[in-house]
């Protein structure tokens, strides 16, 4: 269980800089999109494709943002009766939870393998000024869906060892829902830090 605990943190670490790498681009986008917004208002200029290229960026940003979510189990659930439930049940349908977002995000990966294919062997690109070849911001947008298929397998396979190792009570730290507790330390956490 130990190795478990080591891969969920670099895990953990890995997501958290796909997230700052992501939340930069979508600020870069943003500035691009304000540059083009004044420069077209008071210059008569437009930077063509910027709309664009910040399309690109928040898809991508937006996929490598999930394993993250996933980790800090920060995905938005419908959790009224679920926390009426006994432990062991609410354990077990965390797991289930698991495994069904896997499978959907399995055969959402395996079209996005089939478009970035397509767009590569043929070749296209956009029907923009900018013609952008379609496969390099479809990559970045499938790496991301393999990151998060990859943590989502783990996560599924420590949660399930966790839950047989050290019962059901462990599944709530690993794929829960968070508690009203935990939601309020994480939010007040700055506020308690001293300064330096």
């Amino acid at each position: 269980m130990e190795l478990l605990a080591y891969i969920h943190r670099l895990l953990e670490r890995l997501a958290l800089w796909a997230v700052w790498a992501g939340g930069a681009a979508l600020l870069l986008s943003a500035g691009m999109v304000t540059i083009d917004v004044l420069s077209r208002k008071y210059l008569n200029v437009t930077m063509s494709g910027s709309d664009e290229i910040t399309g690109y960026v928040f898809a991508g940003a937006t996929t490598w943002a999930y394993a993250y979510c996933l980790l800090h189990r920060s995905n938005i659930r419908i959790d009224a009766l679920y926390n009426l439930l006994p432990l062991f049940l609410r354990a077990a349908l965390d797991i289930v939870g698991l495994l069904a977002l896997l499978i959907f995000i399995g055969f959402l990966s395996s079209k996005a393998v089939t478009v970035f294919t397509e767009s590569w062997v043929n070749n296209s690109v956009s029907v923009t000024t900018l013609t952008t070849p379609l496969w390099i911001p479809q990559l970045v947008w499938l790496a991301g869906l393999i990151f998060f298929n990859v943590t989502l397998i783990f996560v599924l396979l420590y949660t399930a060892c966790s839950f047989v190792v050290h019962g059901p009570a462990s599944v709530q730290r690993l794929a829960g829902t968070r508690s009203v507790q935990e939601e309020i330390t994480e939010e007040t956490h700055s506020l308690s830090e001293p300064e330096r």
